[in-house]
């Protein structure tokens, strides 16, 4: 009898350490999932986070590339009366305002040259073929010297901010039917 109590309780002792080594397999198995889980969070963050820095980036860029555009397309319309003035003046025929002219011409000048150093680009237009990405058609006139869709006037320059349209130039353009 005592044979059989002792084995028995080994049995017993032997079913319990079994159950205990399933439960740390488990509690191993359950620890691995949530490390697994942790990981794969922790990549998910990363991957996030880079992203996030990419898209921060890239508004910082443009950002400092076209942040002047509103100050800049203002400034066109000083530049189209200071043009104007210019035209007007320069067909006087007077010795003083001729030379008037020319100092406003260089004021001109200097004033482009700064725009153009932040960014500012003057849009081709004359001669060239009509595009309606940098052009904007005011008018057809027929002109039998001239190739179809060619811009045979401009009303207004255009203007390109790094390569951004600012401004279309406001042309005519050739029609011949």
């Amino acid at each position: 009898m005592e044979n059989e109590n002792v084995e028995t309780d080994v049995k017993e002792e032997v079913l319990e350490e079994q159950l205990e080594q399933e439960d740390n397999v488990e509690q191993l198995k359950t620890e691995e999932v949530k490390e697994e889980d942790f990981k794969e969070k922790y990549y998910y963050l990363a991957a996030e986070m880079q992203n996030m820095q990419r898209r921060f980036d890239k508004e910082k860029e443009n950002l400092l590339k076209y942040g002047s555009e509103r100050i800049l397309r203002d400034m066109l319309d000083v530049v189209d009366n200071f043009e104007r003035t210019l035209g007007f003046i320069q067909a006087d025929k007077d010795e003083k305002v001729k030379n008037i002219a020319v100092g406003i011409d260089m004021i001109g000048k200097q004033f482009i040259t700064a725009l153009e150093g932040h960014g500012l680009k003057k849009v081709n237009a004359l001669g060239e073929i009509f595009d309606p990405n940098f052009h904007e058609a005011l008018a057809q006139e027929k002109a039998e010297d001239k190739k179809e869709m060619e811009i045979i006037q401009e009303h207004q320059a255009g203007y390109t901010l790094n390569d951004r349209l600012l401004r279309p130039a406001k042309v005519v353009v050739v029609k011949n039917d």
